[in-house]
């Protein structure tokens, strides 16, 4: 029985069953790539796919056939309502079967249910790791996929490649009752975000979170507090989700990341959202998560619908 995951960020469901202990199993595996009952989730290099009436593509074995000899990598994902899947990995270019369409997800935040979004988001993940480790990084000889697709084994030197995530902090700062949202060059003059930045090596959540709002803004930052993380599989991000306390108001954007910087109240957000004036996160997002949960904690600021934040 599928259940409803009622966590207000995408890509995460709880329901989902990777089959982690089966990947060993050889002829488990084996039998599953012919099972009629058993479904794939094909990725057309950077794309996901959906079917005419806006739902994931699964194909079953007979209707993949056709692509196993073009695809880059089959990838178990787990059971997806009551089916096993794997993750189909194909060229960019690939020919689509009549009414299939491409998609980044972010349209599809809201539309899609939970479990499908997670599945999405997981394929199009481990096929992206495919795709960019098909050679060793200390040899350069070619990789073979091992444990489902789960490990990359270099064919010369027998170095094993393992899924990697980067870790990012997100964070939404706070100074008094403002809180600091930042608009990147390339977005509509209108939106605005919460500053977020990867991790570098030798650095802890905390000392990351305060250098990346130190270097894009100038703004000094005392106390923080870990809220919760989000898989975010563009490329293969994991965002971790923090508030934190300002100690200094002054803005200047330092080093190029974002192009403006400001304080909003929450009546500001309120009218710049009514007059159409003001753009946010997509809802689903750790970012949008972040400033609504903010918004609504002074009584009489609602973030009504998801339209508030496009």
């Amino acid at each position: 029985m599928h259940i409803q995951n009622n966590n207000p960020l995408v890509f995460v469901d709880n329901c989902f069953d990777r089959l982690a202990l089966r990947r060993v199993d050889e002829k488990w595996i084996t039998a599953q790539l012919s099972d009629p009952a058993t479904r794939f989730v094909p990725v057309a290099g950077e794309d996901n796919l959906l079917t005419a009436n806006g739902t994931p593509l699964l194909l079953d074995t007979s209707a993949v056939a056709q692509w196993r000899a073009q695809s880059q990598c089959t990838v178990l994902l787990g059971e997806y309502r009551g089916c096993v899947c794997f993750a189909l990995g194909l060229n960019q270019d690939v020919t689509l079967p009549a009414g299939a369409a491409r998609s980044n997800l972010r349209p599809q935040f809201g539309v899609l249910e939970d479990d499908a979004l997670a599945l999405l988001g997981y394929a199009r993940a481990m096929t992206h790791w495919h795709a960019h480790n098909r050679f060793c990084g200390k040899c350069g000889a070619p990789t073979r996929s091992q444990r489902a697709g789960h490990e990359l084994h270099c064919t010369a030197c027998g170095n094993i490649v393992y899924p990697r995530v980067n870790p990012a902090v997100i964070m939404l700062v706070t100074h008094g009752e403002r809180c600091l949202l930042g608009r990147q060059p390339e977005w509509a003059a209108n939106r605005f975000s919460t500053l977020a930045g990867f991790v570098e090596p030798g650095e802890n959540l905390e000392n990351a979170l305060r250098r990346e709002i130190l270097e894009e803004t100038n703004v000094r930052v005392g106390r923080v507090r870990y809220l919760r993380s989000q898989p975010w599989p563009y490329p293969a991000s994991l965002m971790l989700s923090f508030r934190a306390e300002a100690e200094s108001a002054g803005i200047r954007c330092n080093d190029g990341e974002l192009v403006e910087a400001r304080w909003f109240s929450r009546q500001e957000i309120a009218t710049g959202l009514q007059a159409g004036s003001l753009s946010l996160s997509l809802p689903g997002s750790s970012s949008h998560a972040l400033i609504r949960e903010w918004f609504e904690e002074v009584p009489g600021f609602v973030l009504a619908s998801a339209a508030d934040a496009r």
